[in-house]
């Protein structure tokens, strides 16, 4: 993978910024003195210095001065705070260095930046400013994600490109269009916890079948494993795999049987429809959150 030619800075040190400080730093994208953090968290701070030898900024504003690359890695309830401040501490004037503003806060659009980072900015500023808008998973914490990327009109190919290394080197990455992103949030950003919920399931009727917890989650585990690993090695869709393995009169099709009494694929075509209309909830108001 090319190196990030200027310095990384990540607002926020929690679990995704450590995961993407890590997959950065294990593909020799950017050195550890390359790559400086902030958070009110003390413990946060000195967590991932003690991981990866990374550099704590005085405050956000220091951070942002000192990257090309400013990594939002916050929640979405404090995103609005948070570049009030740094307007406020006048961290989004303009530097003769072009800069990137990338955010991973879920549900907020790129306008919700724009509004107040490009400020009181002529256009030829903004072309030094692009803004891009990621959505990852928690499967990147084991180098294993999948984001969804966007941009807004001042970003490059080179600019996306840069972003897309970081991303790939925990996973990987589409880049779609920003109103593609509440699904990209609703099937992917939310989808482990669809996984989970189907694992907490399957293990909980090896319970009450009496197998021991231990075997019951490996069981399940390897179920869910080992079917993502067939449709990758078959190259199929998974209609057809689950047909091929559903005998007639066989105990599969006993299963199946039950899930469709109940309607359980529409139940949750309906869970991620209802994620994606959060979705579009959060990126039109910051009132309910």
């Amino acid at each position: 993978m090319n190196q990030i030619n200027h310095k990384i800075g990540f607002i926020g040190a929690g679990n995704m910024a450590g995961a993407m400080i890590g997959a950065i730093i294990r593909a020799g994208l950017a050195p550890a003195e390359n790559i400086m953090i902030s958070d009110p968290s003390s413990a946060a701070r000195t967590q991932i210095q003690a991981s990866w030898g990374v550099i704590a900024a005085k405050d956000n504003a220091q951070l942002v001065s000192g990257s090309g690359m400013v990594v939002f890695a916050v929640k979405p309830q404090i995103i609005d705070e948070v570049l009030k401040q740094l307007s406020l501490a006048g961290a989004f004037d303009l530097c003769p260095a072009r800069r990137l503003f990338i955010s991973i806060a879920a549900g907020i659009p790129m306008a919700r930046l724009e509004a107040v980072i490009y400020e009181k900015k002529t256009e030829s500023e903004k072309k030094q400013m692009p803004v891009l808008r990621v959505m990852p998973n928690t499967p990147a914490l084991a180098g294993a994600g999948m984001s969804g990327l966007c941009a807004n009109e001042f970003a490059k190919p080179d600019d996306l490109n840069s972003v897309r290394t970081i991303l790939e080197a925990m996973g990987k990455a589409r880049v779609v269009k920003e109103d593609q992103m509440d699904a990209v949030t609703a099937l992917s950003g939310s989808g482990p916890a669809y996984a989970f919920y189907l694992l907490e399931a399957m293990v909980e009727a090896g319970r009450r079948l009496d197998l021991s917890a231990e075997d019951s989650t490996e069981l399940a585990q390897s179920a869910i494993s080992g079917a993502m690993a067939l449709i990758r090695s078959q190259n199929m869709d998974p209609e057809t795999l689950r047909k091929n393995v559903t005998s007639p009169g066989g105990t599969t099709e006993a299963a199946i049987s039950v899930l469709d009494k109940h309607q359980v694929k529409q139940t949750l075509i309906s869970a991620v429809m209802a994620a994606a209309k959060r979705s579009r909830q959060l990126s039109r108001t910051q009132n309910d959150l």
